[in-house]
């Protein structure tokens, strides 16, 4: 038994959750029975079999909606992987750290590429790094302070998770200057990141080696994997960018969280209108079971 949960920004109504079992049942899904998981915001609708063929089926069901498709059985997961710029906080780092250097447009073309896949992702971060060279010590935190904001949702996603007994890794392609506070503000139990090198208290323009580029990523998910004892089959990755396929590809559920689009063709599933809370709703927990403080 597969299910196909659909989640609103705006207002989800009935003829919207009948549209999308007519369409089920048109692609052969035989679709079965729906349910509310929060009036007018989420549900689920369940069916029989073939969840590539109701995932097209469903692809333009309706502006402002969401579409999550998996097997039924293994919904709630018990392994939540993150990237974190642009996923789980509203900004790129290093982007905003190159606006404290005035460099900041020169800086994000390069990040928006590699992002999409246009460029080697190990290459490009060393690039961006090197033009930060000299830049103050001290201008890493005020950046943090002044510019990070959490995504809506994060907060609920990852805390009521670990309510539930599921382990949380923030992985990035970032710092950990960055990924250290922002953890722990959000609630994850283990932040991986790369390490910017100073020189007499400014940067030096190089990051330590190895670099957490997309093979670790896959490579952290994995390893909670197998140091946990998780089912593999119950386990959730989210990132935005190319340098998170690995990692989305290697999930039980791969989401493309307001994606590239070589990230959303990799994705078991998208979030395109939504924020973080809608993977709450595909894991079926409705909104009062949601931890956030």
């Amino acid at each position: 038994m597969f299910l196909v949960t659909l989640v609103a920004s705006d207002r989800l109504g009935q003829g919207d959750i009948s549209a999308a079992s007519d369409r089920l049942s048109d692609a052969g899904c035989a679709a079965g029975y729906s349910n509310w998981l929060e009036p007018e915001k989420a549900a689920d609708i369940f069916f029989a079999n073939d969840p590539k063929a109701a995932r097209a089926a469903l692809t333009d069901l309706g502006e402002g909606i969401d579409i999550l498709v998996q097997p039924a059985a293994t919904r709630e997961k018990k392994l939540l992987v993150a990237d974190m710029d642009s996923t789980m906080i509203t900004v790129e780092c290093i982007d905003e750290l190159a606006d404290y250097a005035g460099i900041k447009a020169q800086i994000a073309e390069v990040t928006e590429q590699a992002m999409q896949g246009k460029l080697d992702f190990a290459e490009a971060l060393h690039a961006r790094v090197a033009l930060l060279k000299g830049l103050p010590d001290a201008v890493i935190d005020q950046c943090r302070t002044e510019r990070v904001r959490l995504m809506p949702g994060a907060k609920a996603l990852v805390r009521t998770m670990r309510s539930r007994g599921a382990r949380t890794v923030l992985v990035s392609g970032g710092f950990t200057r960055f990924t250290g506070p922002v953890a722990e503000e959000i609630g994850f139990e283990k932040a991986v990141a790369n390490v910017l090198e100073l020189a007499d208290g400014h940067l030096s323009g190089t990051v330590a080696q190895p670099i957490v580029d997309a093979a670790r990523k896959r490579e952290e998910l994995r390893a909670a994997i197998a140091e946990h004892g998780i089912d593999p089959a119950l386990t959730l990755a989210v990132g935005d960018g190319a340098n998170d396929i690995p990692m989305i590809e290697a999930a039980s559920l791969g989401v493309a969280y307001h994606a590239k689009e070589k990230a959303r063709a990799a994705a078991d599933a998208e979030i395109r209108y939504g924020d973080l809370s809608a993977l709450l709703y595909a894991q079926g927990i409705a909104r009062r079971d949601w931890v956030e403080a």
